[in-house]
């Protein structure tokens, strides 16, 4: 797996989807304030609608951009209520002694782990701005101290590359705009690389594999972690088949088929949307 294989989706995705908020964003203003968008890409759709007699589907046009913002703000809402939320039940159940303990132990010194009373075991990553690891005392009692050390340093990949804030924008791209589909196979690939990095990352670190896996079939047998109403990155509920292969032969690479009706048809809306934006610059 190639750290520049996730870069290249994740610079792609923001890339098409920026161009196509901002466009939004500036039209919702025009139409707010009465300002004149000349160089608007959804402005020129307008008048090009209009020159070829299909004026009523600026209304269509009009509730495309709006429902967009409007979801866009909604999933960006939600994310923040639930958070906000887990945040106060995980600080409710939290392990204070165990919770300096893990620190000492797998930390850096600061309370980047979090410790929480919970049978079921959890690892995740959550957070954008300071992202900490979470894990319950369900973990704790089943893994013993090299199948910990391996998940703690799966999760240190996650914080370190603020896994959470990469997925999140991921997933508030290829949730608002549904009609450029290659986003939302961007969106799955990308939490695959990044499992399988961090899962790289642990192995380098403990110079085997045989703590991650045995850490991994443990969780496994005692069930699927229960999705949570945010977005986080957890240790053992994505891409769980392509991290044993990986695990059984790191010197295999996945190789990725890019889905050519989705990238055609995600192609030619974003070519259409570039030619409207040259007219409009002419």
């Amino acid at each position: 797996m190639s750290k520049r294989q996730s870069s290249i989706m994740f610079i792609v995705s923001l890339v098409i989807s920026g161009i196509i908020f901002l466009q939004m964003a500036l039209y919702i203003i025009s139409m707010l304030a009465g300002w004149n968008v000349k160089f608007n890409i959804v402005a020129v759709c307008h008048s090009t609608l209009k020159a070829i007699g299909l004026s009523s589907l600026e209304y269509v046009l009009d509730a495309l951009v709006v429902y967009t913002v409007l979801f866009a703000l909604w999933k960006i809402g939600s994310q923040i209520i639930h958070a906000s939320r887990m945040k106060r039940r995980f600080q409710q159940y939290r392990e204070k002694k165990l919770t300096i303990e893990m620190n000492k132990k797998f930390g850096s010194g600061e309370e980047d782990i979090f410790v929480i009373s919970y049978p079921i075991p959890i690892a995740i990553t959550m957070g954008f701005i300071r992202p900490k690891i979470v894990v319950s005392t369900g973990l704790i009692n089943l893994l013993n101290e090299e199948e910990l050390k391996a998940v703690i340093a799966h999760e240190n990949f996650h914080q370190e590359n603020r896994d959470p804030f990469k997925i999140f924008l991921l997933t508030l791209c290829s949730s608002t705009m549904r009609y450029i589909p290659i986003l939302k196979w961007f969106n799955e690939k990308y939490r695959i690389i990044q499992e399988v990095l961090a899962d790289e990352f642990a192995i380098e670190k403990q110079e085997t594999s045989m703590y991650l896996g045995s850490a991994l079939l443990k969780i496994l047998k005692v069930g699927k972690q229960e999705r949570m109403p945010f977005t986080y990155a957890s240790f053992a509920d994505t891409s769980v088949n392509y991290r044993i292969q990986y695990i059984l032969n790191p010197l295999k690479d996945v190789e990725w088929k890019i889905p050519l009706r989705e990238a055609f048809l995600s192609l030619a809306i974003f070519i259409l949307i570039c030619i409207f934006f040259i007219y409009a610059l002419a």
